[in-house]
C-alpha cells in the first residue's frame, strides 16, 4: 500500500499497486484502469449510432486492434525519446511493466491500425474516427486514474489546495496531481464530443475537434509535469500539442466555412 494525502482537502488515502496478486500473479492497478475505460467505451458505442452506419462487429475488431497497434505505437514513442538510455540494455524495451508508455504514441498506433482496417474493408475512415474519437477521450479520462495508483504524472511541488502529498525517493513532497486535472479535462472533452456527433456537419469534424481541445489542454498540462520527455529544451508533448491544436483548428475552420457554403 502507498499513502496519498491531499492536505488542502484534508484526504489521505491507501492506494493498492495491484487490484489482484496470488502468488506471482499480479494484475496492476494501472491495467485495470485501462481496460475498465475500455469497457465502458465499448458499452456506450453500442447504443450511440447516430449519423454512423458502422457494424458494430467492425467497431469490435478495430478497438482489439487498436489496444495492441496503440500499445506498440505507445512503448515506440516513449523509447524513441528515451533511446540513450536503453540502447544501454535494450532488452528492457521489452520491459511495458517497468513503465514507459507516452499517449501520444499510442493514439499515433490507434491511428495507423484504424486506416489500415478502413482500407482494407472499405469503411470510411472519418466516419470511423468520429464514432469513436469521443470513447477515447473517456477513456483517457478513466485510464489517467493509473497514473495515480502508480503514484505518477504529477507536477512541480505547489502549495495549491488541490496538493497531492507522496513519498518519493527524494522524501515527502506536496504536488499538482496533475493526473486529476487530465482526467477532469478529458472527461469534459468526452461530454462536449458527444454533444457535437449529434450535430455533426462534415466528416472529420469530431476528429479534429478532439485533436483541438485535447492539443490545447495538454499542452498547458504538460508544463506542470516533471516527468516530460524531451528534445534539447523543449517538451515533446508540449510543442507536439501546439502543432496539432493550431493545424486543426485551421482545418475546422476551412472544413466548417466549406460545409456551410454549400
Amino acid at each position: 500500500m502507498n499513502v496519498v494525502t491531499f492536505p488542502g482537502l484534508g484526504l489521505e488515502i491507501n492506494i493498492p499497486r495491484y487490484l489482484l496478486q496470488i502468488g506471482n500473479l499480479k494484475i496492476h492497478m494501472y491495467a485495470f484502469c485501462i481496460v475498465l475505460g475500455i469497457i465502458i467505451g465499448l458499452i456506450l458505442a453500442r447504443i450511440s449510432k447516430e449519423k454512423f452506419d458502422i457494424n458494430y462487429d467492425d467497431v469490435l475488431e478495430i478497438v482489439i486492434g487498436s489496444i495492441i497497434f496503440g500499445t506498440i505505437g505507445a512503448r515506440v514513442y516513449y523509447v524513441i525519446f528515451n533511446l540513450e538510455t536503453y540502447m544501454q540494455d535494450p532488452l528492457k524495451i521489452f520491459d511495458i511493466n517497468s513503465g514507459g508508455l507516452a499517449i501520444y504514441g499510442g493514439i499515433i498506433g490507434i491511428l495507423i491500425f484504424i486506416l489500415i482496417k478502413c482500407k482494407k474493408d472499405k469503411i470510411c475512415f472519418l466516419d470511423v474516427c468520429d464514432y469513436l474519437v469521443p470513447y477515447l477521450a473517456l477513456g483517457q479520462s478513466i485510464g489517467r486514474w493509473g497514473n495515480f495508483f502508480n503514484i505518477e504524472a504529477y507536477g512541480e511541488e505547489t502549495t495549491s489546495i488541490l496538493r497531492m502529498g507522496i513519498n518519493t525517493v527524494s522524501g515527502y513532497k506536496e504536488v499538482y496531481p496533475v493526473f486529476l486535472y487530465e482526467s477532469i479535462c478529458t472527461f469534459l472533452i468526452f461530454i462536449i464530443l458527444r454533444i457535437m456527433q449529434k450535430k455533426r456537419i462534415f466528416k472529420g469534424q469530431i476528429l479534429y475537434l478532439y485533436f483541438i481541445l485535447y492539443g490545447f489542454i495538454r499542452m498547458f498540462l504538460e508544463g506542470f509535469r516533471v516527468d516530460s520527455l524531451w528534445i534539447g529544451n523543449f517538451r515533446v508533448s508540449q510543442v507536439l500539442s501546439l502543432i496539432l491544436f493550431v493545424t486543426f483548428l485551421i482545418i475546422y475552420f476551412i472544413k466548417l466555412r466549406k460545409s456551410r457554403k454549400m
